[in-house]
């Protein structure tokens, strides 16, 4: 004989039964508890770095001061202990300040729902690198993917349930092909994504480069090294044919590669290895055409001082 099925009436317990609707109220707000630092666990493969910079010691100052003001959140793992799922900068912070505590909010999530809430917690970062960008988009995807494979989760009928990219790009404000071009992105080898990531080269042909394979990736590095030139969008798209007809050799990308630009019969070609030593770390690389200009001008006019210098100096002698 088979067991009764038990139903689920979503009735309210006996102990909220007798509730005032200020206990309600109150039991319904989240829980802050003091965790110690020791059993707080990162997020696994949490895609955004935390940087010990001029922000990061001004966080650790006001947490000296005046503590955390906003909580972190965690979630409590079947090991008994907590893995952290937003306030990462807040936690380093809160080391680097010697505490050993601190103010956090438990959240009973799954595996899936951790991720898609880590996610949302950090997209909203004043800078966002597109490495960042790519891995946490992509950590989503598959989590809200494997989501929409249980049919629990949404009451809407069969084959009515929207695109993933589509519920993604209404929570992060990307389009649905900009996310897919971030996520494309892990497909790179980690020095190409690092040129995308200093701007050395753009999202689309980025996109586009994806699509080669590791050792055609490996080979396009080498060329942009030696000729200190990074492919266009439409060099990128001829790369990509070129790879899928199995073509793509090194002698091709260097072919490709040595292609004139548009607009580029009137300019003057500067490897850029050979003028990074002249130029400080903190110029961002998109800078350096603006750095190169300045410093021109001013080269310029000391040279035009240097000039009137020497011709004050040749009327002195005249007299």
């Amino acid at each position: 004989m088979k067991e009764a099925k038990k139903i689920d009436l979503n009735m309210t317990g006996l102990d909220e039964l007798f509730m005032t609707d200020e206990q309600r109220k109150e039991k319904s707000l989240p829980k802050i508890y003091d965790i110690p630092l020791s059993e707080i666990d990162e997020f696994p493969d949490h895609p955004f770095r935390v940087n010990l910079d001029d922000d990061m010691q001004l966080l650790v100052e006001s947490i000296r001061q005046r503590g955390v003001l906003t909580p972190v959140t965690v979630r409590k793992k079947d090991d008994g202990r907590y893995e952290l799922i937003s306030g990462h900068r807040r936690k380093k912070a809160c080391e680097l300040a010697g505490l050993d505590k601190i103010r956090a909010e438990v959240r009973e999530l799954s595996k899936d729902e951790a991720i898609i809430a880590m996610v949302e917690s950090n997209y909203q970062r004043s800078e966002i690198l597109p490495s960042e960008k790519a891995h946490a988009y992509k950590m989503m995807f598959e989590a809200m993917k494997r989501q929409g494979e249980r049919t629990d989760l949404t009451s809407s009928p069969p084959g009515t349930k929207p695109r993933t990219t589509e519920t993604m790009s209404q929570i992060v404000g990307d389009s649905r092909s900009q996310i897919d071009r971030y996520i494309r992105l892990t497909e790179l080898i980690p020095e190409l994504l690092d040129m995308v990531d200093s701007g050395k080269i753009s999202l689309r042909p980025a996109y586009e480069l994806s699509f080669l394979s590791k050792d055609e990736q490996r080979a396009l590095f080498d060329a942009i090294e030696y000729s200190g030139a990074t492919p266009s969008h439409a060099q990128a798209i001829r790369m990509k044919e070129c790879s899928r007809t199995g073509s793509l050799k090194m002698s091709t990308i260097g072919e490709i590669m040595n292609e004139e630009k548009p607009n580029q019969a009137d300019r003057i070609s500067v490897r850029f290895s050979d003028v990074r030593r002249y130029i400080p770390e903190s110029v961002p690389f998109d800078k350096t055409a603006e750095y190169i200009m300045k410093a021109l001008e001013v080269y310029s006019q000391y040279l035009e001082s240097e000039r009137q210098k020497s011709k004050a100096h040749s009327n002195r002698e005249a007299r």
